[in-house]
């Protein structure tokens, strides 16, 4: 994946977030998901995450939010 830095000065909230959707559906669905493996991996560096796996796949995670 070929990394660039762009900058994308908006007037508002909202313009901001129309000129992402934009770019973000301009995008194939091989570029979405290398993006999002890009991001996920930047997390796992930062948060010191990659102990046992190699973070190329997704995490099995079941977490119990609310009892009944």
């Amino acid at each position: 994946m070929k990394r660039e830095i762009w900058i994308n000065k908006a007037n508002s909230f909202e313009d901001a977030q129309e000129f992402d959707t934009a770019y973000y559906l301009n995008l194939t669905s091989t570029e979405r998901v290398e993006t999002v493996q890009v991001l996920r991996e930047a997390h796992f560096k930062l948060n010191g995450l990659f102990r046992r796996e190699n973070g190329k796949r997704l995490r099995r995670v079941l977490r119990v939010i609310k009892q009944s």
